[in-house]
């Protein structure tokens, strides 16, 4: 190979490489958020004391949904320093302050120990946590579609499977937890490994994050970056936000009653077997990363709308039934989790594509942050709550596929009223090599 060709190889890897970085950080850091959520049960009884628990599950996924809450707060604050300064200096500081606040949640003293400072320290470490996903994942989705030439969909794809497989390291820790300490160690200490390995990955992220090189299309408009992003977005990309968050709204309020709800929901509310919970979410992740990366390779090849289509449909038919047959305590876990996530594919590997053309660079950063945070902050962080109380309410163990059931509403009626809008942003991106 002459070494002008090796030269053109390299620029073509260019984009790639920096997409599966800006990726690989995103799923080490999903890791340190996900974890919460798939140890709720146990976090419920360090720092929760009830006689009920129900009532002490209650406030744990309480303490998650804070965590969410505080998404749009940090995602305006890092959007606007990400489209004014650049998109790298975001990453750097995310990482490293989440990765700080998982390893302290795995070493704040239990309520037994410290009363209600403890779950003062808890619910101050989950909202500094939540201010910075509110910029992690908005910022990895503006960056490789910038990054990644004309396959954008396709790295977007790339950026939620990586997502998937720190969710899924996840799911592997607590297999392990499950399966190796007596489950009075694991309720009392043993999860706090959890949150140890989180804050070493988070440092391993932080490390791999310094070699990330600022986007082509963010250094050409550099001159021209907006005083005031999330201003700017308010005040001319209003419609575009609501589309955005319509967009969103069937893979957050799907993904957050999976994620974070449906281990304890099977596990406390069904009576499953935990460790045959813990192998069937193993599974499902697996089937969602690998359906979602093919749903995406076809997101530019095929009006990525239609995809997000044909995953409302499904789920608004199938959502009920499939939770009617979740809560007979009878169902093939290993057989209907991965379905039900193969269903959501289609939404999960366009609507990031879908949502990033809705804007210009320069305030992109800052109007996929806001739609991607109240979607998921209204439906990911508020959803496994929601569900926990619809349940309550009506004695109705198949309450939660109702909440499915709606959000698959709305991203059917949104995508209805999309163009191919994408077209537009691919047209804007350099080729890649």
């Amino acid at each position: 190979m002459t070494q002008d060709a090796a030269g053109g190889s390299d620029i073509a890897r260019r984009p790639w490489k920096m997409t599966v970085l800006a990726s690989l950080g995103g799923g080490l850091e999903y890791y340190d958020f996900i974890v919460y959520g798939i140890f709720a049960k146990d976090i419920a009884a360090a720092f929760f004391p009830a006689s009920d628990p129900v009532a002490a599950l209650t406030l744990s996924l309480a303490v998650f949904a804070v965590g969410y809450l505080a998404r749009p707060l940090g995602g305006m604050v890092l959007s606007h320093f990400g489209d004014r300064y650049g998109r790298k200096t975001v990453f750097v500081v995310t990482v490293f302050t989440m990765s700080a606040c998982t390893l302290g949640m795995g070493l704040v003293p239990s309520y037994a120990s410290w009363g209600v400072a403890a779950t003062l320290l808890l619910v101050t470490l989950r909202f500094v946590q939540g201010l910075c996903i509110g910029g992690e994942l908005p910022g990895a989705i503006t960056f490789v579609v910038e990054t990644a030439g004309r396959r954008p969909g396709l790295a977007c794809g790339i950026v939620f499977c990586l997502v998937n497989s720190g969710v899924l390291l996840a799911a592997l820790v607590n297999l392990a937890l499950q399966s190796w300490p007596p489950p009075a160690a694991m309720a009392e200490s043993g999860w706090r490994i959890a949150f140890g390995l989180g804050g070493v990955l988070g440092l391993v992220s932080f490390w791999l994050r310094r070699t990330l090189e600022e986007t082509p299309e963010f250094l050409r408009l550099r001159h021209a970056a907006a005083r005031s992003p999330v201003g700017e977005v308010l005040r001319h990309h209003r419609r575009a936000v609501l589309a955005g968050i319509g967009i969103v709204a069937l893979t957050a309020g799907f993904n957050g009653l999976l994620f974070a709800h449906m281990p304890a929901y099977l596990g406390q509310v069904l009576h499953y077997d935990r460790q045959t919970i813990a192998l069937a979410m193993n599974l499902a992740l697996l089937a969602m990363s690998s359906s979602l990366l093919a749903a995406s390779w076809f997101a530019d090849r095929v009006p990525p709308r239609r995809l997000m289509q044909a995953s409302a449909l499904l789920l608004l038919v199938g959502a009920v039934p499939t939770y009617q047959l979740l809560a007979r305590g009878d169902a093939n876990l290993f057989l209907v989790l991965p379905l039900l996530t193969v269903a959501v594919a289609g939404a999960n590997g366009s609507f990031a594509y879908l949502l990033a053309g809705l804007f210009p660079t320069r305030v992109r950063f800052s109007g996929v942050a806001l739609s991607l945070n109240v979607g998921f902050t209204l439906l990911s962080g508020l959803g496994p709550l929601a569900a926990n109380a619809l349940i309550g309410a009506t004695g109705w163990p198949a309450a939660p596929g109702l909440i499915i059931a709606a959000v698959a509403l709305v991203g059917l009626l949104t995508a209805a009223r999309l163009g191919d809008r994408p077209d537009t942003l691919k047209a804007a991106l350099p080729a890649a090599g």
